[in-house]
């Protein structure tokens, strides 16, 4: 086992310094694939329970060699590695990325992570792969666009439903065949049950195989009061984006992808409601949210429910769907999820059932072609496309910090009963009577208009300092985001 420190001639280098950040420097020249059948090695950054998917998910990709694995968490590499028989492990990722036999780069950290690991991924002349979300605000998001773009490097986000050949055929029967006649709205939803993460007196004590300083990263340290450091830092603003930021980024992907083809870049405005209800934890996200973005003539929803029904009642659902979408027309509705899709006439009766794979068997396989063939054109996610849908989450999450609990906002005045919205408004005040709450009243929040440049994604007008941290956050000198953009 080779388990590496920092390497001397990286000593002068801290994350934010200038061998990664200044722009046009590498840390290691490009290796040339003198084949297109040659193979090709690849790194992997994060080692949770993504980082484990996407490790088999590449193995599997023909020509494909794991070749060095990293994570602030040493047990994690350990037994990652010893699974993939890696031999090169790390607990930073400048080692990873000096190494010049590295092809290309798989970014599975915290969300908090990925624009930072991805520059200087690229800085170092790595093709990178980089989850969802693309970034933790709007600003280093930029600056990643600018380094891929810049840097000549493949780079894909892992919005896998783009690789699934059942996207296509949802395209052509909406579109090409109007099989439902015209589009009147779309309502996304996740409507999966979680559990609160804890609430402790005490901080939270870490394993020593975590460096902790490490694993915050760009985002500034806080005792952590939830019972664990892994997964649920989802559900802190200072490291996660909450539900809308995890599943919501996949939703309305989707929804761009599918009900516009990716037309609609940005919409012109947001408006939201939610609360972190029912539990009371150490998280901040909200655990049920709802928003509304204006994407020109057709309106867009998209909610999020991790509360379970209560004993007796329904379960959570938006027609039939738990988590997927809804594409409302005049000639019925169509119902997305993962793998699967149905179309329903105004009468209930099944126009046609779609079924797909979900994408999985070929992104990575989609990512690893554009990279052998060094053709960007070839990848079905490219990272402006999961800039825009994250986008639409960091608008759906700024909304609500902008939020309070006084009457009479946007968010509830905006919404007619026969609307999109107001059938999502709807189905939430019965979901949370269900639990003996009211929506318009607290813990919930309602938002005003968040007016937004639909070409620029630029946010108009003075927002409250709770919600900034969306559109740029207040990065740590040695882990910060270098402006490139």
């Amino acid at each position: 086992m080779l388990r590496s420190s920092r390497r001397q001639f990286l000593k002068s280098a801290s994350l934010g310094g200038v061998a990664f950040a200044s722009g046009g420097l590498s840390l290691a020249a490009d290796r040339a694939l003198s084949t297109p059948g040659e193979r090709i090695n690849v790194g992997m950054i994060g080692m949770g329970g993504r980082g484990e998917k996407m490790a088999d998910a590449f193995a599997a990709v023909p020509g494909v060699r794991l070749a060095a694995m990293c994570d602030v968490d040493s047990e994690r590499v350990d037994a990652e590695a010893a699974k993939h028989n890696v031999a090169a492990r790390h607990t930073n990722y400048e080692d990873l990325l000096a190494d010049p036999s590295i092809d290309a780069v798989v970014v599975t950290t915290c969300n908090h992570w990925h624009c930072l690991a991805a520059i200087h991924a690229v800085q170092a002349g790595k093709h990178v792969y980089v989850e969802k979300p693309l970034g933790h605000d709007m600003w280093q998001q930029e600056q990643l666009l600018a380094a891929v773009e810049r840097s000549g490097k493949i780079a894909q986000i892992g919005t896998q439903q783009r690789s699934d050949p059942m996207q296509g055929e949802i395209k052509r029967f909406l579109h090409e065949e109007k099989a439902l006649g015209e589009i009147q709205g779309v309502v996304a939803c996740r409507l999966g049950p979680r559990g609160p993460i804890g609430k402790r007196a005490e901080p939270l004590q870490v394993s020593d195989s975590v460096d902790l300083d490490r694993w915050f990263g760009p985002s500034q340290p806080q005792p952590l009061y939830r019972n664990e450091l892994h997964y649920d830092w989802h559900w802190d603003w200072t490291t996660g984006d909450g539900e809308m930021g995890n599943w919501g980024v996949h939703l309305l992907d989707d929804v761009r992808n599918v009900v516009f083809r990716d037309s609609v870049r940005f919409p012109s405005s947001a408006v939201a409601l939610g609360a972190r209800a029912v539990w009371d934890d150490a998280g901040q996200t909200p655990n049920v949210h709802a928003m509304l973005l204006d994407c020109g003539g057709t309106p867009v929803t998209c909610v999020v429910n991790n509360l379970p029904a209560p004993k007796g009642k329904p379960k959570p659902m938006i027609e039939g769907v738990e988590s997927g979408y809804v594409v409302y027309a005049e000639g019925g509705h169509y119902e997305g999820q993962r793998g699967k899709g149905v179309a329903y006439d105004r009468q209930g009766n099944v126009i046609r059932r779609f079924k797909g794979d979900s994408g999985h068997p070929h992104h990575a396989g989609n990512f690893v072609k554009a990279v052998r063939e060094n053709e960007p054109s070839l990848l079905n996610a490219p990272l402006e496309q999961g800039h825009a849908s994250t986008a639409w989450c960091h608008y759906g999450n700024l909304a609500f910090l902008a939020g309070d609990d006084a009457p009479g906002h946007d968010a509830l005045s905006a919404a007619g009963e026969e609307s999109a919205w107001g059938r999502t408004l709807g189905a939430v005040r019965g979901w949370m009577e269900d639990h003996g709450l009211q929506v318009d009243s607290a813990p919930f929040v309602m938002s005003d208009t968040i007016r937004v440049d639909p070409n620029t994604g630029a946010v108009r007008g003075a927002l409250p300092e709770a919600a900034q941290q969306i559109v740029k956050r207040d990065y740590r000198d040695k882990y910060a985001i270098p402006e490139i953009a």
